[in-house]
């Protein structure tokens, strides 16, 4: 009989696939070391649980990490079973998810755990880029392990049991789990930066389930794409008054309101994620300086600036989308840069992280500035002149170095009140206004808030059949 944690590694599985379609691989695999007695113990499955099936009809590889046996620990063959859950989804174009559960190495086998944990990770960079990676965690995860979730595209952790650390928040100089619990859901997620969501397990296994619904199995379909049954042109009522909370302005425009966040407690003044148009997959970065709660009032409030965490999140997601053929919407309402002091530590290279990130992108990407778009962070926010196929511009937004008021004061500086503000105004006329900017090729069209469903839809679709680099020819002009 099955003890609680073996149906619960089992439990797992039927709770992320569809139902009565999960084909077990290696279900008799056993441990092969006998050192340390472990010849004595019972290992079925050697502790992890691997196979396929399906996910609203979409293949993806699972394996489930069983805590029953030597706590979920790997060893050699558990290893083995994992990666050759790998080799057959990369020779597949399949997701692989994995359920984790783990005390970490098999203390019995030594090198033999040691040279497994390498295996993993070989076939997780082997992996990446190639099919999407998904991991989510149920019980502990530390030490080595950690970077098991780290290297996947997306990881989930749940709130109650799901701990993941490097190193265990007592074994930290000056800390102790009472003090800070640095291994807890809610710290990881806040602060780790790989970790896409946190709750029960149910809600994570929905939430992977809906993941896999959006995303394409491998990097050789294409991207993702889906009948849509949302209507083209529907207009966006009031979308003007969602300018500071981007999550709102994506959730509106997308089809039928579909939009799965990435990294959701994260850098949460950067916003990650996916969103539907035309039944096509499209990623989607965007900044933001509000939150508003269901009742619609604002819950949390950001600055209009980069920060250091917010431009490592985007641009390991840019990288991600261009991967798979993801084309990348960007909403633009940014003023400057963050500036405390842990953040100029940082800032810098961060910045050149997504900036590298949006130029060197080849898919499909739009911008769209829906509020105050400002110097040089502005041009980070896939501004056309590093690379935006497309940029649309709300009314009333507002381009240029910095604000006109601000920039009339360093410019007059010593001169009266009423002639700064006099010079102000006519920087704006000149310098700041979107209509400047759209003089000047930088901006490709100014569109009310309400119709920017119908627009970015276009657009994408205008774009569905960019190639990068230069076109193949087999002459030249006479």
């Amino acid at each position: 009989m099955m003890s609680n944690s073996t149906n619960s590694a089992r439990q797992r599985i039927a709770g992320l696939l569809d139902e009565k379609s999960f084909m077990e691989i290696g279900a008799l695999v056993t441990a092969r070391s006998t050192d340390f007695d472990l010849s004595q113990s019972e290992t079925p499955s050697d502790g992890v649980i691997t196979g396929y099936g399906l996910i609203d009809g979409n293949l993806v590889y699972v394996y489930s990490q069983d805590a029953s046996v030597l706590n979920g620990t790997i060893g050699e063959m558990h290893s083995k079973k994992i990666a050759a859950i790998y080799d057959m989804a990369m020779k597949m174009g399949a997701p692989v998810i994995g359920l984790i559960d783990c005390a970490g190495m098999r203390l019995q086998e030594s090198v033999d755990a040691l040279n497994g944990f390498g295996e993993i990770y070989a076939k997780q960079v082997a992996a990446s880029g190639v099919i999407p990676q998904i991991s989510a965690i149920f019980g502990a995860c530390g030490g080595g392990l950690s970077v098991v979730p780290a290297l996947s595209d997306f990881a989930y952790v749940e709130k109650e049991n799901g701990r993941m650390f490097v190193n265990s928040p007592n074994a930290i100089e000056g800390n102790h789990v009472g003090k800070c619990d640095t291994a807890s859901a809610e710290y990881q997620g806040s602060n780790n930066g790989c970790i896409d969501g946190v709750g029960t397990t149910e809600e994570i296994l929905s939430a992977i389930r809906q993941l896999i619904c959006v995303l394409p199995g491998n990097n050789a379909e294409c991207g993702r794409e889906d009948e849509c049954t949302d209507d083209l042109n529907r207009v966006c009522e009031n979308l003007a008054g969602c300018k500071e909370d981007a999550r709102l302005v994506l959730t509106h425009i997308s089809d039928s309101n579909l939009f799965i966040e990435t990294k959701k407690d994260f850098a949460r003044n950067m916003v990650t994620g996916f969103i539907k148009l035309n039944g096509a997959t499209v990623g989607v970065v965007a900044n933001t300086t509000a939150v508003f709660g269901e009742g619609g009032e604002k819950t949390e409030n950001y600055e209009a600036a980069l920060t250091a965490r917010g431009c490592n999140k985007a641009a390991e997601f840019i990288n991600f989308c261009d991967a798979f053929d993801i084309p990348v919407l960007s909403l633009t309402n940014v003023e400057g840069f963050s500036a405390t002091e842990c953040s100029e530590k940082s800032l810098a290279k961060a910045m050149a992280r997504m900036t590298a990130a949006f130029a060197g992108a080849t898919v499909p990407k739009v911008n769209i500035i829906i509020g105050n778009a400002y110097g040089s962070a502005y041009v980070m926010m896939n501004s056309k002149s590093i690379g935006a196929d497309l940029v649309y511009a709300w009314d009333g937004s507002k381009i240029g170095m910095m604000d006109a008021g601000q920039a009339a004061k360093i410019m007059y500086d010593g001169e009266p009140a009423n002639v700064i503000s006099e010079k102000a105004k006519a920087y704006e006329e000149l310098q700041s206004s979107v209509q400047t900017a759209a003089r000047r090729g930088q901006v490709d069209l100014i569109i009310a808030p309400e119709d920017t469903r119908k627009y970015a839809v276009a657009a994408f679709e205008m774009l569905y059949t960019k190639g990068s680099g230069e076109p193949v020819r087999k002459h030249t002009a006479k």
